[in-house]
C-alpha cells in the first residue's frame, strides 16, 4: 500500500464531538479534507450550524447533532443519528470538554462534577457506544481521546486547574485502559495532548500568562490553526494501524521542559 493510501480517509465516517469550534473543527476540517464524512456534536445550535456550513463550504460532507454530552441519553441519541446517517462509525474523537479555575482548597463541587462528566464520563461512554453498535461488529475501529499536556504533570500554582489536569491524566490512563481492552477487536485507542493553543477555553489564562508560555516552550510559539490536522489524520488513518494505546504531546515541546 502507498504511503498515500495509507492515509487516505475515503468513505470513513467520523464523529467529532466539541467540533464546533476551535480545536474540534481543527480536527473535523482535517479529517473531511482527506475525505472522511463528518458528524459534528456540541451543545450550541448557532455555532454548530456555522461549523457544518464552514466544512460544507469545503466540500466536505458535514452533518451537525447539537446535544450535552454530560446526558446518558444524549450519548445514546447521538450515536443512533450519526448511524441513521452513516450505517456505520469508523472514527470517534472524543474532544469535546471545559475547564475552570479555582484554589484547589475552594475548588467548587458543581466545577469538579462538571469537568470529570463532560472530560471523562462522556468520553468513556461515547466510546462505549460507539463501539458496541459499531466499531466491535464491523472489527475495526479508531478512537481518538483529546487529552491534554496538563495530564501529564502536575498543576502549575498560576493557574489553579486541578479538575482539568485531573481528569485530562484520567483520559490519559483511559486510553491506555481502553486500547488494552479493545485490541482484539482491531480498535486502536489513541490519545492527543495538545498544549497551549489560542481558543475560548484558554483566552483567559493567555491573556495574562502569553509570554510566559511561550519563553517556556522550545520552539518558541503556541499552537496554531494547522498544527493539530496532520496528528489527528495519522490517528484516525491506516498509517497508525500498529499504534494504539499512545499519546502524542501536541505542544511545542512544552512538557520536556
Amino acid at each position: 500500500m502507498s504511503v498515500k493510501k495509507l492515509f487516505d480517509l475515503n468513505g470513513k465516517n467520523a464523529i467529532v464531538t466539541g467540533g464546533s469550534r476551535g480545536l474540534g473543527l481543527q480536527i473535523a476540517e482535517a479529517l473531511g479534507e482527506m475525505g472522511a464524512n463528518i458528524f459534528l456534536i456540541a451543545r450550541k445550535k448557532i455555532e454548530l450550524d456555522q461549523a457544518r456550513k464552514h466544512l460544507t463550504d469545503k466540500g466536505i460532507q458535514a452533518f451537525a447533532f447539537d446535544a450535552d454530552l454530560q446526558q446518558d441519553q444524549a450519548v445514546k441519541d447521538v450515536v443512533q443519528s450519526a448511524l441513521e446517517q452513516f450505517k456505520s462509525i469508523d472514527i470517534l474523537v472524543n474532544n469535546a470538554g471545559a475547564t475552570w479555575g479555582a484554589p484547589a482548597e475552594d475548588y467548587p463541587r458543581e466545577a469538579w462534577y462538571k469537568l470529570m462528566n463532560l472530560n471523562i464520563n462522556a468520553m468513556f461512554f461515547m466510546s462505549q457506544e460507539v463501539a458496541k453498535r459499531s466499531m466491535i461488529q464491523q472489527k475495526y475501529g479508531k478512537i481518538i481521546n483529546i487529552a491534554s499536556v496538563a495530564g501529564l504533570r502536575g498543576n502549575n500554582p498560576m493557574m489553579q486547574t486541578i479538575g482539568y489536569n485531573t481528569s485530562k491524566g484520567a483520559a490519559v490512563n483511559h486510553t491506555r485502559a481502553l486500547a488494552a481492552e479493545w485490541g482484539k477487536y482491531n480498535i486502536n485507542v489513541n490519545a492527543i495532548c495538545p498544549g497551549f493553543f489560542p481558543s475560548k477555553m484558554t483566552d483567559g489564562l493567555l491573556s495574562t500568562m502569553r509570554e510566559t508560555v511561550i519563553s517556556k516552550t522550545p520552539l518558541a510559539r503556541l499552537g496554531g490553526e494547522e498544527d493539530l490536522k496532520g496528528t489527528a489524520v495519522f490517528l484516525a488513518s491506516e498509517a497508525s494501524r500498529h499504534i494504539t494505546g499512545q499519546y502524542i504531546a501536541v505542544d511545542g515541546g512544552s512538557s520536556i521542559c
